[in-house]
């Protein structure tokens, strides 16, 4: 039976923990999810990551963290480097910066899995480039795993095309993350790799990009600043569920995912 991984999109802000605590124990029990994946950037008020916070993700059933260019919003994150393995700052980060940039794990069938991000370099902060971090961490990934997969936290499209195709074949997946909408793109590239430009957020989609609409907009109307509070209305998970041969590590199917609340609430009666 081929392994299936849940890869969740971005978790904004009490909202996005809330519907995957919901969620994901029921998608893990009735798709047999093997291993679950999770950007947990913006996890805490919409921005950073807190120890409660992680907590309540590893909980829910939560393997595995990535993290991308909000990574060391808040001090806590210090110490949940220091003692976790699974929490995983952008590999393209200079060396010098705290945690891993990898990790080979266990999923539930114990087949070993790897991990990691690197972020992408067009319209955001000056980092190495994601190419040859890539090449850096799959050399020391090694043969320890077969099954790899990529998160690439970027803003442009073209660039995460660009990364999959040069992935495919040596990595399950390349699914994008950080614009916080869900691209329809979803393929197995020609040698096995599977492919999304972006999985989605999982947080409040009636909202800008999971902030309250009349605090971004009266910022953007007025040059006044405004506290971006994360909004709350319509909750959905969105991410992807990844079947992958455990043997070569080629993909052989992605569903895209988005989980309403209407979905939630048959599922928490069922």
């Amino acid at each position: 039976m081929p392994l299936k991984i849940l890869f969740i999109g971005d978790v904004v802000g009490a909202p996005g923990r809330k519907i995957v605590g919901q969620v994901v124990p029921r998608l893990i029990h009735r798709r047999g999810i093997g291993l679950v994946v999770c950007n947990a950037e913006n996890s805490a008020g919409g921005s950073g990551i807190t120890v409660d916070c992680h907590e309540e993700l590893v909980e829910a059933g939560v393997d595995v963290f990535t993290l991308g260019d909000h990574a060391f919003r808040k001090d806590e994150v210090y110490r949940l480097l220091d003692r976790s393995d699974t929490l995983l700052r952008p590999a393209n980060f200079p060396p010098s910066a705290p945690g891993a940039n990898f990790c080979v794990v266990q999923a539930r069938d114990n087949t070993p899995v790897g991990v990691f991000t690197v972020l992408g370099r067009t319209f955001m902060r000056p980092v190495d480039c994601p190419f040859l971090a890539a090449d850096r961490v799959l050399s020391q990934i090694g043969d320890s795993a077969k099954v790899i997969l990529v998160d690439f936290h970027a803003e442009a499209t073209s660039d995460k095309q660009l990364f999959g195709r040069y992935l495919d074949g040596r990595v399950s997946a390349v699914l994008g993350t950080h614009t916080h909408v869900p691209t329809a793109d979803e393929q197995i590239l020609p040698r096995g790799t599977a492919y999304q430009t972006d999985v989605g957020m999982s947080g409040p989609y009636d909202s800008i990009l999971g902030r309250r609409v009349d605090r971004v907009l009266a910022a953007t109307l007025t040059f006044v600043h405004n506290h971006f509070d994360v909004a709350t209305g319509d909750p959905r998970l969105c991410g992807a569920i990844i079947e992958v041969d455990q043997a070569t590590g080629r993909a052989l199917n992605i569903e895209r995912l988005c989980i309403r609340q209407d979905d939630v609430q048959r599922m928490l009666t069922e």
